[in-house]
């Protein structure tokens, strides 16, 4: 009996040492802990595709901009331009090495006092999604160590590189090439009018609250362009190529029915070739400095003069 007893003793001590905590609640269990980078500002150096490159074949850029801060265990501060501050987000261990936080999943791959290697990820169900939304991978680089052993600023060593450009000029010679290739421009095409009959606007669609962000604006780039004294009225949507040497090739006119594509389409093409090139001044769509096609959604409108 008294045996027994002991035994019992043993195996509540025994219980009592055992952790019976999960990964989710316990950060010890996990491959690493947050608290040795705690207090230590990082500046986002890098944000680059798998490939090392900081844009794809649509001409979509990696812009590198994150401030972070551990601030606890479950408490990530990042910078809020909008709001010109840092603001605290909590910090929600998913599983595996896979993080939430500022409404984003992020994969830690490397992390020190030095520096932090993040993948942003897309995550179904538990499960990291095998596409192109995990494909970015994001190095940032302590405020000090920058600083003091670098001997450099956040801001040099978020430019483009050597290879970044390479790519951007092999994209523009193959797109160049044909007047229906184009690829997004970072720096849009400019419509710079020579009347004050004709004026040109660039629409932003940006909408932080829908995830829209300043992106979407050199992606999708949209523009209305109004002419006045038009020898009648008349309105065309339609997307369009405009090629390096600022060219505008109609591809598509929209909210047309399909019998009546053709004609509006050549009619929507007389107005480009008539009225806007001869009242605006053209510059192409940009990537670092190279022009080459890139393709963009414009409502023509003519006004015309009205009799008395």
């Amino acid at each position: 009996m008294f045996k027994n007893i002991l035994y019992f003793f043993f195996f509540v001590l025994w219980l009592s040492s055992c952790k019976f905590g999960s990964k989710t609640t316990d950060p010890t269990l996990r491959d690493f802990t947050f608290e040795p980078v705690k207090g230590i500002r990082y500046e986002e150096v890098k944000r680059r595709f798998k490939d090392g490159l900081s844009f794809n074949e649509q001409g979509f850029m990696q812009k590198p901009s994150w401030i972070i801060e551990v601030v606890r265990e479950d408490t990530m501060s990042a910078w809020s331009p909008q709001k010109n501050r840092m603001q605290n987000f909590y910090l929600q261990y998913d599983h595996g090495n896979v993080y939430n936080f500022a409404a984003e999943f992020f994969k830690v791959k490397h992390i020190s006092k030095d520096s932090l290697v993040f993948q942003r990820v897309q995550v179904d169900g538990k499960v990291i999604a095998a596409d192109v939304r995990s494909d970015v991978n994001m190095t940032f680089y302590a405020q000090s160590y920058i600083k003091n052993k670098l001997k450099t600023t956040a801001k040099a060593l978020q430019r483009p590189t050597k290879a970044d450009t390479a790519f951007i000029e092999k994209r523009a010679n193959q797109v160049n090439a044909n007047r229906d290739s184009a690829f997004a421009a970072t720096d849009p095409v400019q419509f710079i009018s020579k009347s004050k009959i004709a004026k040109a606007e660039k629409i932003s669609t940006v909408d932080r609250l829908n995830n829209r962000t300043e992106a979407y604006d050199y992606m999708f780039p949209q523009y209305v362009i109004t002419i006045e004294r038009a020898y009648k009225d008349f309105s065309h949507q339609v997307a369009a190529v405009v090629d390096f040497q600022g060219g505008i090739h109609i591809k598509t006119v929209y909210n047309t029915l399909p019998e009546d594509a053709e004609t509006k389409k050549k009619a929507a093409q007389g107005v480009a070739d008539i009225y806007i090139r001869n009242l605006f001044d053209i510059a192409p769509g940009t990537t670092l400095g190279v022009p080459h096609n890139s393709e963009i959604t414009l409502t023509m409108i003519g006004k015309a003069i009205k009799k008395p």
